[in-house]
């Protein structure tokens, strides 16, 4: 029987085929690629005897997650091989944007305007090594690759199960994968797996500009939004002494988030990045002499160890100081111009403020009000965050000037298994075999930089630090949520080995044809088959 996507060029006109479907986040694209894959994965004569192990389940806004399960009739131990569909937009190639998703044409396209390009993209497109576009690296490539291993595995009845989940969404609010745990849950129990290893296939992301090597990761890096309303006390511009602005309010915590060292974590000697201001915005819709009263801010912090409670009272701490030190210079202002003060700057928690406005008015009345922001169809989770404080505010003015902090979705739980034991086997015969074989060396990093899946697939979390995190995000419950508890359930570790590429999310964004082609398949084929299994008794 010969092989759909058994050998290096098969493998290679998969992913361009794959790269062909366009699916760039919320578009239709990417409704109809969930659809597109299953009937692909439907040509494999394994899938066409078992039509019952590949599965489409909803998501949301018509988006689906795809499930394809090899299961070899004695075996019991699981390997799930995780991947998103999704890709981000494509405007930065300008003129060349509808070659985009297309690499032999984007290559040539390029060659003709080359000194647009990076010495490094430059040399790397006049070496015939690399394929250009946008999802080649981040990263249908490493779906590509589960397909082949999926075809192999069925094919040659490997020993042990494997179960290919592909998800939309994961570069915005990771949708597919806080859907996909409840279905990982009911496939464990539907089919009697249980679960060894959670598998990712994102690509290698560079340390730095320029850097060359090879990475696998035993972990992902966590991130979470601390973000804060800031209200302050309207009057016209040719009054200015009468009010105070959110602007000049929110200048004080900004300044202290931003770079923040405290905010830093190193663990196995890597770092996280230091915090920085993500989104931040006057929340007036027109111009007019009217002062702005309202500005919203979001702040990006990585996590490796800390959880959702300890990062929250460290940004309390920050924001309570920074708002003494605000009112402080300007009550130093009122008493320079001899003017009254409109009051101290509050500092408040979300759940502080609907506490206060529920008491006041009534869960029924808060909850009408809130309807519309809640429903409203063009105003993503962080937007209908902001509102929601905005409102609330608005009908509980007595407690401005204030500084209200919450939490702006998406979160990502740190997630780390350096230490498990199949994860250390799993590193050393992929490290040892790649050295040996191809003379490649790959290193171990412990947080996966470029944000994953991942962290939705493991929870370690016993401190359930997670209430914190529920009671303080605005939209949590309604449009967002995150199946903490679900996630506890899934407790085998995790590992990413992907392909080598460069550039993930620019114009340039390429994969190394060798390596993703002819080295990683057989290098993840020796690793799954080197993990020591066990069979239904």
């Amino acid at each position: 029987m010969t092989a759909l996507w058994g050998t290096p060029e098969k493998l290679q006109d998969l992913l361009c085929e794959l790269v062909s479907w366009k699916s760039l986040t919320l578009t239709e694209g990417e409704v109809e690629f969930a659809y597109k894959l299953k009937e692909k994965l439907e040509e494999l004569p394994y899938f066409q005897e078992n039509p019952d192990h590949v599965h489409l389940s909803e998501v949301n806004w018509g988006r689906e997650n795809v499930t394809a399960l090899y299961k070899h009739p004695d075996a019991v131990d699981t390997v799930v091989l995780m991947s998103h569909y999704d890709t981000v937009h494509t405007s930065e190639y300008g003129d060349l944007e509808p070659l985009a998703c297309s690499p032999y044409e984007l290559a040539e396209a390029f060659k003709a305007v080359k000194d647009e390009l990076d010495h490094y993209a430059q040399a790397d497109l006049e070496s015939g090594e690399y394929l250009f576009g946008r999802g080649t690296m981040d990263m249908k490539a490493g779906l590509a690759l589960h397909m082949a291993l999926i075809e192999k595995a069925a094919t040659e009845g490997w020993p042990i199960n494997l179960l290919l989940m592909s998800v939309p969404d994961e570069e915005v609010n990771s949708a597919g994968m806080r859907y996909g745990v409840a279905k990982l849950l009911d496939l464990e129990r539907e089919f009697g797996l249980e679960y060894i290893l959670f598998l990712n296939g994102e690509p290698v992301f560079a340390q730095k500009p320029g850097d060359t090597e090879h990475y696998l990761y035993t972990g992902s890096i966590g991130k979470i939004m601390p973000s804060a309303m800031f209200y302050g006390k309207e009057t016209h511009v040719g009054e200015p002494l009468s009010g105070i602005t959110s602007s000049y309010i929110s200048t004080y915590l900004t300044h202290r988030m931003e770079w923040n060292e405290n905010f830093k974590e190193t663990e196995y000697g890597e770092t996280t990045p230091l915090p920085v201001t993500l989104m931040m915005r006057d929340m007036k819709t027109h111009y007019s002499a009217q002062t702005p009263y309202r500005t919203s801010a979001m702040y990006n912090v990585f996590l490796m160890k800390k959880d959702a409670e300890e990062v929250f009272a460290q940004f309390e701490k920050v924001a309570i100081e920074a708002m003494e030190h605000c009112t402080r210079d300007y009550l130093a202002m009122c008493e320079r111009e001899g003017i009254e003060p409109v009051g101290d700057i509050k500092v408040l928690r979300f759940q502080q403020l609907m506490d206060y406005a529920i008491n006041k008015f009534g869960l029924d009345y808060i909850n009408n009000a809130l309807y519309d922001t809640m429903m409203h169809p063009e105003w993503d989770v962080r937007e209908k965050s902001m509102h929601t404080v905005d409102i609330l505010l608005i009908n509980c003015q007595e407690l401005t000037p204030a500084c209200v902090l919450l939490y702006a979705p998406p979160f990502y739980p740190p997630v780390n298994s350096s230490e498990d034991e199949l994860v250390k086997r799993c590193v050393e015969q992929v490290t040892a075999n790649a050295k040996e074989r191809f003379g490649l060396d790959i290193k171990q990093i412990h947080y996966f930089n470029g944000i994953s899946d991942l962290s939705y697939v493991n929870y370690g979390d016993q401190q359930d630090s997670f209430v914190t995190y529920e009671k303080n995000t605005p939209v949590y419950g309604d449009s967002y949520s995150i199946p903490f508890h679900a996630m506890k359930e899934l407790d085998a570790p995790v590992l990413n080995v992907g392909p080598f590429g460069k550039d993930a999310h620019k114009r340039t964004e390429r994969l190394h044809i060798k390596n993703t082609f002819e080295e990683m398949p057989l290098l993840l084929e020796e690793m799954i088959l080197s993990i020591p299994v066990k069979s239904r008794q």
